[in-house]
């Protein structure tokens, strides 16, 4: 039984997302033509670039009305698109994307250093800094199911409880959620269940994350060169 949470409208000045630099703008998500239009245009391109579905992503896990489109788009539309039961999340199994941000930018690099760690212990990965990592910045003003407080939802090593609840929210039509950072002690984090509900972020600075072999211990900003522990 999955418990019952009030609504809160959070007014974050700037939500702080962190995306790994090496995934280009997807054109179709930056250009102008109608977002119900996509399949049909991808369909066309399809016929000369057999792997343009690859490059999209599952377009159909966002209906026509709740993409977004034009500069900066792909920057939004990506985490829904591109959603894989390899990659869950504390609200998503995977079957289903969600843009998730924090409330500061320690919040997101704490988030990021925890999961990137995940990732390169599972892939037995040697110590040494590891991919580039940039920052994407915008504002948060909406209603959502406020999580905070609520411990089952909230462990640190298991996401069974929360993505039931992200599930269940989703389907009945919840714009997402607000819940503590379980990276960063009085932080918090927000993950949102529709692209248009996510005004297009601005990029920061970029970050490179350090691997020790047992956990992610520290990350350098690119523009000044300081080195940060975590």
């Amino acid at each position: 039984m999955t418990p019952a949470l009030p609504v809160r409208r959070i007014r974050w000045p700037q939500a702080y997302r962190i995306i790994r630099s090496l995934h280009p703008p997807i054109d179709l998500f930056e250009d102008i033509a109608d977002p119900r239009d996509w399949e049909a245009l991808a369909s066309a391109e399809a016929k000369t670039n057999p792997r343009i579905w690859e490059h999209l992503g599952r377009l159909d896990l966002v209906p026509p009305e709740r993409r977004v489109s034009g500069v900066g788009a792909s920057l939004v539309m990506a985490p829904f698109v591109h959603a894989s039961r390899d990659r869950p999340g504390r609200f998503t199994d995977g079957s289903y994307g969600v843009y998730s941000a924090g409330d500061s930018e320690e919040v997101a690099i704490r988030e990021v250093a925890h999961h990137h760690g995940v990732f390169m212990r599972n892939a037995a990965q040697a110590p040494g800094w590891t991919s580039q990592f940039r920052v994407l910045i915008n504002r948060l003003e909406l209603a959502l199911h406020d999580a905070s407080g609520v411990a089952a939802l909230h462990d640190p090593a298991s996401y069974a409880a929360p993505q039931a609840l992200g599930r269940a929210l989703r389907a009945a039509g919840s714009n997402g959620l607000v819940y503590d950072s379980v990276r960063c002690q009085g932080g918090s984090c927000a993950a949102l269940f529709w692209p248009d509900l996510v005004p297009i972020p601005l990029q920061g600075d970029h970050y490179d994350y350090h691997w020790d072999g047992v956990r992610v211990d520290r990350v350098r900003n690119c523009r000044s060169g300081a080195i940060f522990g975590l």
